[in-house]
């Protein structure tokens, strides 16, 4: 049997105003995904425990089958795995956002505009990365580029005793509060200071401004962490899988566990991503002979931190029509029987712009085993009335496939 998890990050929501007081799942047309809850089990799952911050790697670590209590040693050094970047027990990852920030004159009195530079190319990054490498590049420190907005800073014998804060949380907030705190704070802040006086005159970014779009005018340092040791997928559960996303830190979770990391062209972490093409190299694992596809798709997260309210419904929609549809439809017609989980990692609210901990919907479709409940819809408050609840997230995957 097959089995195919499909992980719309940060699909569920609050009731939104402009949607006649629904979330987004309620007001999106998605006839598969309802029909799976229908057909299958539908109910909430609490993906992040109390007392650690709720972002996608802590929540996907969960839904893959990790407890993030023993396993999550960080966000970055997830995605340097996915880089390829060579780390030694003793080296600290951060993330390196590029970063809008407005234009007052001293560092701290500057408002975060765009935690994404109006989600700035990946070409247009790079240049931008070698340039903060040849002013802030030490024999202890150097960054690396990635995707778009998101790159990697690699700290060689660094601390990690650092309160640091993720851009998307202080949209249109002034930075002063959020600035970097702990031990060599100092080291961080001054580089970041450093980095809004050289990269405002780069040439990419006046580039950018005279098209109309934001600069990448400072870097932002966060989401420090050691390299992970992860017990193998296959050794957990007897499964060859593959993983599929568009984004480092999806990519280096699953190499983490041993799933083969899928490239799909096109594949972007924003609503512009290839669905159709993940649905597509999705089957493709299947059919050469793996067990097991985790789909990440990213872009419900993006619009919800761009508050994009329109976009969100779009996204979930095309989640629905050019992933899980396509897919149930090609598996039917191979007669393979299968299995399909459904869930978000967490929510990531409009109206807040950033995520929360609150239990997700979640549903367990499995093609030889049909239900029919034919009053349930694929939403927040249709899972919540059916009464099931898995309190710890990280057992999602064993009662998924076992």
């Amino acid at each position: 049997m097959k089995s195919i998890v499909i992980l719309g990050d940060g699909m569920a929501d609050r009731p939104v105003a402009e949607l006649g007081g629904k979330t987004p799942l309620q007001y999106a047309n998605i006839p598969t995904m309802d029909y799976l809850a229908r057909h299958g089990e539908l109910g909430l799952v609490k993906t992040v425990p109390d007392g650690i911050a709720p972002g996608s790697d802590v929540a996907n670590l969960s839904v893959m089958g990790y407890d993030p209590r023993k396993y999550y040693t960080g966000r970055s050094p997830l995605e340097a795995v996915s880089m390829n970047i060579t780390l030694s027990d003793s080296d600290v990852t951060f993330r390196c956002n590029l970063v809008t920030l407005s234009d007052d004159p001293h560092y701290s009195d500057k408002i975060m505009i765009d935690y994404s530079s109006d989600e700035i190319s990946t070409e247009e990054a790079r240049e931008i990365i070698k340039e903060v490498n040849k002013y802030l590049k030490t024999q202890a420190i150097e960054f690396f580029p990635g995707i778009s907005y998101r790159h990697l800073m690699v700290w060689h014998n660094g601390p990690t005793s650092f309160t640091l804060t993720p851009p998307h949380d202080i949209q249109e907030k002034k930075i002063a509060d959020f600035l970097p705190k702990g031990d060599k704070s100092e080291i961080i802040l001054e580089m970041m200071e450093k980095s809004s006086e050289f990269l405002k005159n780069h040439p990419v970014n006046k580039a950018r401004m005279e098209k109309g779009l934001r600069p990448a005018n400072s870097i932002w340092i966060w989401g420090e962490g050691r390299k992970p040791s992860l017990p193998g997928f296959y050794e957990k559960y007897g499964l060859k899988g593959s993983v599929i996303s568009a984004v480092d830190l999806i990519k280096g979770l699953g190499i983490c566990a041993g799933l083969h990391s899928v490239n799909v062209e096109g594949a972007t972490g924003n609503i512009n991503t290839n669905f159709s093409g993940k649905a597509r190299a999705a089957l493709e694992e299947l059919k050469r002979g793996q067990d097991f596809v985790y789909i990440h798709i990213e872009a419900p997260d993006e619009c919800g931190h761009r508050h994009e309210i329109d976009n969100k419904v779009k996204a979930i929609e095309y989640i629905d029509q050019k992933i899980i549809k396509v897919i149930m439809e090609e598996l039917n017609n191979m007669g393979e029987d299968y299995r399909i989980m459904v869930l978000p990692d967490h929510p990531t609210p409009l109206d807040i712009r950033t995520h929360t901990s609150d239990p997700v919907p979640y549903i367990i479709y499995r093609s030889d085993k049909k239900v029919f409940n034919p009053e349930l819809t694929y939403d927040e408050l249709s899972a919540q009335k059916t009464g099931n609840y898995i309190a710890e997230g990280y057992t999602i995957m064993d009662y998924f496939l076992r």
